[in-house]
Parts: structure tokens; sequence; C-alpha cells
């Protein structure tokens, strides 16, 4: 018998935690694939909205322009009651800055956001194996033996590492033995229906509150005609399958007759799950997006979350893979647990409020956005580090509007993009010492952008009009290293070399 070829990662899971990883990795020049038990891509709408930072992630890993093509800003809500219908505006609408180039939360249904990472894995070379369910995970010293079933039988997949993000009721955690620590509560139960509607307005993500906690919302799905129907169920009550029996339940309680369903394209009973996976990991492999962390659906956080697991995770398995040591996968736990031991508070918090009819709990914030989580105090952003008036260690890296030593304008963010890490210099001691600043020839590579305050000679950029010193907080000559997931990774305003040469050792080969 021939033995199996080993891969560096296997991921286990199509959805967009294991689809952000997998594009990342494949991007890398990795050898990976990425299986998936259900029979075909995922249809429903379910998690819909799309924060910021997650818009950021998606435009580095190349898959923004099918999102925002396949989505809209939200609408207003329309609460009903009785015969008025009061305009509430949940998500305060800004303009986009220099630093915060995507300020809205984006509504897409989760199929689309899906299809538009499965469609980049496609134009790099990697098809998702759709219908192969994982049934045994063995680890040895070296490498990990996935075994899968399809149709066809059962293959043995042979990696050196594995992703884990096969959701809530994951194989891979289960496989590993990793408690899962929480609550459902059985009794909390919400139907939701993607169907096509008419006799209601599209221009509102409509909301009927009622006593007790009931509650119906509909939220129309951009580019269709459909609507995600949300009808809180009561404890004892049998969840309507049918269209007629659920648009009865919706006559009923909203009293408006003129609403129609026609075709139903997706129905599911969702319980909210409030979960934490005790550990993100065992020995090769690791657990990411709902494999690790369950929530309400209340704020948007699920998706957004575990979109950013795979992104931070990627980096580090592809770094260790090159020659950096084992110990900078542990940072993946020590980062993003916390993260989401805190969305999980949050989330809990608004739905909580939602069925006690609070107003506040249906406004969306910063909190929500993601733009303001940070890594600062952890093992690779150490709090006795430097800082500059606006930012720390760990902190997300803002994007800037910068001029070319041509005149030609160009965005941070452009400059960032890809799986490198970028070394920021602003001002001429800076840039001196970054010239010197040695970078090991595997993994990740560096780029290194030397910026002045304006076009003088030996600059490669300017901040002419200081969009970069307001929103990096610069005083005067810095060094910022940032890391390959867009965040800070060290910062010296003096010693730049040794510093800098200090944090790099940490994070590659």
């Amino acid at each position: 018998m021939n033995r199996p070829q080993v891969i560096d990662v296997l991921v286990i899971g199509a959805g967009p935690s294991g689809s952000a990883a997998a594009v990342d990795l494949v991007r890398r020049g990795l050898d990976v694939r990425i299986v998936d038990r259900s029979p075909h891509a995922f249809d429903g709408s379910r998690a819909k909205g799309v924060q910021p930072r997650s818009l950021e992630i998606l435009e580095d890993l190349g898959a923004l322009d099918d999102v925002l093509a396949g989505g809209s800003i939200y609408p207003r809500l329309g609460l009903h009651a009785g015969p008025l219908a009061v305009p509430w505006k949940m998500f305060p609408h800004k303009e986009a800055t220099a630093d915060i180039p995507y300020p809205n939360t984006w509504l897409i249904p989760q199929s689309r956001t899906d299809r538009a990472l499965h469609a980049r894995l496609s134009e790099l070379g990697l098809e998702v194996e759709f219908g192969r369910e994982l049934t045994e995970l063995t680890q040895g010293e070296d490498t990990v033996v996935a075994t899968v079933a399809d149709a066809d039988g059962t293959e043995e997949i042979v990696a050196r590492y594995v992703v884990g993000a096969d959701g809530g009721s994951s194989v891979v955690r289960k496989q590993l033995g990793v408690g899962f620590v929480g609550t459902t509560h059985e009794s909390d139960r919400v139907l939701i229906v993607d169907a096509s509607v008419t006799g209601l307005a599209r221009n509102r993500w409509h909301m009927w509150p009622g006593l007790g906690g009931k509650l119906i919302g509909a939220c129309p799905l951009p580019h269709s005609d459909m609507f995600q129907w949300m009808i809180r169920l009561t404890p004892d009550e049998e969840p309507p399958s049918e269209k007629d029996d659920i648009l009865h339940r919706i006559h009923d309680h909203t009293h408006n007759r003129r609403i129609q369903l026609h075709d139903i394209h997706w129905t599911s009973v969702f319980r909210p799950n409030i979960r934490l996976a005790e550990s993100y990991g065992r020995g090769r492999v690791f657990l990411a997006g709902d494999a690790a962390h369950v929530h309400t659906p209340a704020g948007a956080q699920g998706l957004n979350t575990g979109m950013q697991d795979g992104y931070n995770l990627a980096w580090k398995l592809a770094q260790v893979l090159a020659g950096a040591a084992a110990t900078l996968l542990d940072t993946y736990e020590a980062e993003r647990q916390p993260i989401a031991a805190g969305v999980l508070g949050l989330s809990t918090e608004k739905w909580g409020g939602i069925a006690k009819l609070d107003p506040s709990s249906m406004k969306r914030g910063k909190d929500e956005q993601q733009l303001a989580l940070t890594y600062y105090g952890g093992p690779l952003a150490p709090a006795d580090g430097m800082r500059t008036e606006t930012l720390r260690v760990g902190d997300r890296a803002p994007d800037a509007g910068l001029l070319g030593a041509d005149g030609v304008g160009t965005r941070l963010f452009d400059a960032f993009r890809g799986p490198d890490f970028t070394a920021l210099a602003y001002g001429p001691g800076a840039a001196r010492d970054l010239e010197q600043l040695a970078w090991p020839t595997t993994g990740a590579q560096l780029k290194r952008l030397v910026v002045g305050p304006a076009a003088t000679d030996g600059f490669a950029f300017c901040d002419s009009k200081n969009t970069l010193r307001r929103a990096y907080g610069l005083t005067g000559d810095t060094l910022l290293l940032i890391r390959p997931d867009g965040y800070i990774g060290h910062i010296a305003t003096s010693d730049f070399l040794t510093t800098t040469q200090t944090a790099v050792r940490a994070m590659t080969p």
C-alpha cells in the first residue's frame, strides 16, 4: 500500500472561518486541502452581517469585491407597534475616512460570503471537497491522519496540521476531547426562514416586538425578493414547517394580512448556544469559528469572530512550517480565546435586552464593528512596550492616505496587502535603522515602507495630509512592524533596530 502524500494543512469545514484560513494558507504557497461534510455550499442567509474589520480582511484576501457586489448597507429598523411603524437607526451610517475605509456593517447572506471565499479559493487553484465527512483523527509526532468518508468510501489524509472549522457540533473538537463550556437554552428557539415576500416594504428591517419576549423580525436580503424572517417561538411551540403555517404564524403576530410568502428557500430552528471551547487546539490540531465558540445572533459577531480566527491562525501555521518556533502557535489561543469570551458576553447581553424590549439592545456601535479589538498585553504584544499617542502594540493598524514619490496617491492598506509583514519607518532616523534590519529568507517576507512628513529626498512616500501622523499618533521618528494579519507587532520610538529585531525573532524562522 502506498503511503499517502503528506500535505501541509487540512482544513475541515468550508464556512467563513475555514475558507478564510484556507485562502490565506494557499496564497502563501502551502499544500492545502479543504473538506466539508455538506453535499454542497451553504444556501441560507444565517449570519448576514459582515463587520468593518472583516471587510478589511476580505479585501486583503482578495474576496471583497464579490462581497460588496452581493450585499448592501443595512436599512433602518421599522419598529411596529399596532398600526404605527417607528423608524429606528440601528446602525449609525458613517462616511469612509482615511483610517477606516469601510465604516459600516455590510448586509449580505452568509451563502454569498461563503461563495465569495470559495471563488477566491478557485482563483488560487483550490476547490472545496464537499460531501466528505471526518470520521477519525489520529495524531503522531509530526503529522495528523484524518479519515474522511464520502459516497465512494474512505480516505486517509495525512497533514502536518489540521484546522477544525466544522461548526458548533464540531467532530474535530469531539475527537480532541475538548470541553465546550456554557449553556444551551432549549426553550428559547427562533425559527429562521428565507422566503420570497410581497406586501412588505423593503426599505426597513421590520420588527414586531411583543410581551414576554415574543418577537418577529423580517430583514430584506439584498438583490432579491427575499426576507430573512426570525420568529421567536414560545417554549412549547412546535415550529411551523409548511408555508401556509408559517404565514399564519406571521399574520397572527403582525396583524398584517398584506404580507404574503411565496417560495421558501431555507429554514432552520436556532437555539441560543453560548459556549466556549476550553482549549483552541491540542498538538497539531486547532479549532476555529463555531467549533471554538458559539454565540447568540445578536450583534452579528459569530461569523466575524470566526473569520478572524482563521486569519490569525493561518499566518502563524505558515511561519512555523517555514521554520519558526512552534511556540508561535501557542499565541493563537492566547490571542483569540479572550476575544471570543468578550464577544460571548456582548452578544448575550444584546440578546437578553431584545427579550426585554430594551431599545439600547438594538443599537450597534464600535464594539460590534470589531475595529477596536486588540491583542495588547498578549504574548506577542507585551504591555511594557513603547506606544504612540493613539496606538499600542497589538492594536489594529489603521489605513492612511500617502503620496508616492511620483505624486500618485495610494492607500496604506494597498502597501500592506498580501501575505507579508510590513515595516513602516516614519522619519529619517527610523528609515536608517530599517535599512539595517535583518530578515530571514524563509517564511513571510518583509515590505519596507519609508514615509516622511513631506516629499523630500530619501522617502518613498510622504504623509502630505497628515493622515498617517493623526491615525498613528506619531510625534517623531517611529518604526512600526505590522503583522501579516494587520495588527501592530512592534512599535519603536527609540532604539529602533535592537527592539524591533527582538520582536521579529518571536514571529519568524
